[in-house]
């Protein structure tokens, strides 16, 4: 599926990995906001694990078709995602987010903190509250 992105950390327009992964590639960006999600510190990146009732903010990011081939393997590899294999850092997940500016729910693509990852930050992690991480500084 050529699903749109869902970022809420280096990736998000202004953050250290946006000009280098998606500059020149994508047609459109928009305020959304992932329901049922909750943001965690991590070592200079968040994660975003599954949890009822939270909300994750960040941005929707509609890839240009032309370079969509290139970015998803590119985004895996940062996000050391390696679709099936349980010990990946993160997943890569389809999960309606909402546009913050009319509420239009969008299937995306989202990356999750994986399991492994997810049960330590839920067990030890440090919670950014409000699940905005620009927000945390």
């Amino acid at each position: 599926m050529r699903l749109p992105f869902f970022v809420y950390g280096t990736l998000r327009p202004g953050e250290t990995n946006h000009d280098r992964y998606l500059r020149g590639r994508f047609r459109s960006e928009q305020p959304a906001r992932l329901a049922d999600a909750v943001l965690y510190d991590g070592p200079g990146y968040p994660y975003a694990v599954a949890e009822p009732g939270g909300v994750v903010h960040g941005e929707l990011v509609t890839v240009l078709p032309e370079a969509y081939d290139e970015v998803l393997p590119a985004l895996d590899k940062l996000e050391e995602c390696v679709p099936g294999d349980p010990r990946s850092l993160y997943e890569r997940v389809a999960r309606q987010v909402t546009l913050d500016a009319d509420g239009t729910a969008v299937l995306a693509w989202v990356y999750l903190a994986g399991p492994a990852v997810a049960a330590r930050l839920r067990a030890h992690g440090g919670l950014i509250e409000g699940g905005d991480w620009r927000a945390r500084r």
